[in-house]
């Protein structure tokens, strides 16, 4: 594969990934314009290249930062991620909450003990009654997916 089938593959899969650089137009260093192996549409390279200016050739932070498309924050962002974990650091997270943040151990202990005593209870009865506990609203449809997880847990134990 060749040419722009090749390119656009790898726009694709950049998506995919999430590692597309949604300004690639905003990349004015002269290594991306002069090289085929730099591409400004690689977040993640772009990224890289940019601290490596300042680590390795003394480029002022604003003036890296500038030249890459990005501002002085996220070049410290950048910075700061390649030292705690690698070019796999610089790779953007997936947005959006990471699992049942008002479902913690202690509320889903709670429901479950109700519906333990009570089968019959339904979601939007737990629900309330978190709300009356803790103070917490939560959707019926997240209790029964954290009671549904709890039993998940408690099949897949040796």
């Amino acid at each position: 594969m060749t040419g722009k089938r090749a390119k656009d593959a790898k726009v694709e899969e950049l998506r995919r990934r999430g590692c597309l650089n949604a300004h690639p137009e905003r990349v004015s260093d002269p290594g991306f314009s002069d090289s085929e192996f730099l591409d400004s549409r690689d977040l993640v390279q772009v990224k890289y290249e940019m601290v490596r200016k300042v680590a390795l050739e003394g480029t002022p932070v604003a003036r890296s930062a500038a030249a890459f498309g990005f501002s002085r924050p996220t070049y410290y962002g950048a910075e700061a991620a390649l030292e705690s974990g690698g070019l796999p650091a610089l790779v953007p997270a997936k947005p959006g909450p990471r699992g049942a943040h008002k479902m913690r151990d202690e509320v889903v202990d709670f429901v479950a003990a109700i519906r333990a005593e009570d089968p019959t209870r339904r979601p939007g009865e737990l629900a309330e009654a978190v709300l009356d506990r803790f103070g917490i609203r939560v959707h019926p449809r997240s209790v029964e997916r954290a009671l549904a997880r709890r039993q998940e847990k408690k099949r897949n134990l040796p």
